[in-house]
């Protein structure tokens, strides 16, 4: 342990002797490592906070959908995507799987964007949500004033439509918008509502977060009245509290194949996304570029351990009569070389330390400043200080070992 000390010891006076090169080499790790914290941080609070958006929709929730997500070889010919000649999900289709009884609910949405306009105010391509009257118990938004739409006006299509803040304050500023009529693609809709949606990544990223102008409207208003991609129906199945989520599944696969004659051995022409799967999308995307993080954060610890070797080596240089001292006093090889890995080890280390500092900074101000609830992982820390340590060893070990083989009446000689 007293050696270790003197290690270290010895290793801040190095750097106080070569201020320039210990620089160079600290950035080095210290780049390293930051590129290593802040991609932590980053991809473990997206990934938190994408769960907690699929966490609204109920753990054993799922999606029926024309194809499946996620990434592939798809070109965007019908070889290479198949899926793409998929049929849509159709009307009669969910009602089917909304009458299974293992089905608390089945919630239709599509998706559009349209002009909004109010007496002289227009906000262009605002994004909606056409939805069954059930969207209030996936989406877990507050609706304050007003209500949203009842289970007659969405049979009926009409023409209401529920805005959240955002819009809400670009077309009416601080009046109240409740039973004023609005134009959506230049038709007539009564506002009935306002919604205050909570952040989060997966909303953010697709146009859904508070921050975006958004409406919801009835599902059936939107087939009838708008311009809606059709196709696009999607279907959020909710299981009874008491049904497993794979019997459910297996229910729907079952009868969506008998509803579209699909034999034996015909693969299905439409995809059942459950959230696991749509975890495991997110894991493939960001790790490849957690992946791409850590090649950049190699390179720093690259140049931290050139700058290592370079430290070091004068260090054994100018040292060498105090070596050959230790060494006729009785240090033997193994002592020598720990003295200077040691030193090796506490070069980067330093380093470590100013990576993680500057990582922890930049993570509260994304923290702060977006939706994204970054934090830094205990294994990105550990993971950050065992590479800034391995750096100091296997840099510093060519310098060690040629102050450990040194002969200790040639180094007395030296001057």
């Amino acid at each position: 342990m007293l050696m270790a000390f003197e290690g270290i010891g010895m290793a801040f006076d190095a750097m106080r002797a070569n201020k320039v090169r210990a620089l160079l080499t600290i950035a080095g790790v210290a780049i390293g490592v930051f590129v290593v914290v802040a991609m932590g941080a980053t991809v473990h609070g997206i990934r938190k906070s994408f769960q907690s958006d699929l966490d609204e929709f109920g753990a054993t929730s799922f999606q029926v959908r024309r194809r499946g997500v996620g990434m592939n070889n798809c070109d965007g010919t019908d070889d290479t995507c198949p899926e793409r000649k998929n049929p849509g999900i159709t009307l009669a289709e969910w009602t089917s799987i909304k009458q299974l009884s293992t089905v608390e609910t089945a919630t239709a949405w599509l998706s559009g964007q349209a002009n909004f306009d109010y007496k002289d105010r227009h906000v262009t391509n605002v994004g909606y949500d056409a939805q069954s009257t059930d969207w209030i118990k996936t989406d877990v938004a507050d609706i304050s004033p007003g209500r949203s739409f009842s289970q007659s006006e969405h049979d009926a299509g009409a023409q209401v439509v529920v805005i959240n803040d955002t819009l809400k304050n670009r077309l009416f500023g601080d009046s109240d918008p409740i039973g004023k009529a609005i134009a959506v693609e230049g038709k007539q809709f009564l506002v009935i509502g306002v919604f205050h949606t909570k952040a989060g990544f997966l909303k953010t990223m697709d146009g859904r977060g508070p921050d975006k102008p958004r409406a919801i409207l009835p599902m059936m208003t939107a087939y009838r009245h708008l311009d809606v991609w059709r196709r696009g129906l999607l279907i959020m199945v909710k299981p009874q509290a008491d049904a497993p989520q794979a019997e459910v599944m297996d229910a729907i696969t079952e009868l969506l194949r008998g509803r579209r004659g699909l034999k034996p051995g015909v693969p299905n022409n439409f995809a059942l996304v459950a959230q696991d799967r749509m975890m495991e999308t997110f894991d493939q995307l960001f790790g490849a570029i957690f992946m791409v993080g850590l090649a950049l954060s190699a390179v720093g610890l690259l140049v931290g351990g050139v700058g290592v070797i370079a430290i070091m080596m004068i260090s054994v240089t100018e040292r060498t009569r105090e070596i050959g001292v230790r060494k006729a006093l009785g240090a033997t090889r193994a002592t020598i070389l720990w003295q200077f890995l040691v030193e090796a080890a506490t070069l980067t280390s330093v380093g470590a330390s100013v990576g993680l500092v500057i990582g922890a900074v930049l993570a509260w101000i994304v923290r702060t400043n977006t939706p994204v609830p970054t934090s830094i992982p205990a294994s990105a820390i550990v993971t950050a200080i065992l590479a800034s340590i391995g750096t100091g060893i296997v840099f510093g070990m060519l310098p060690a070992m040629r102050a450990a083989r040194l002969d200790p009446v040639e180094a007395l000689r030296h001057e």
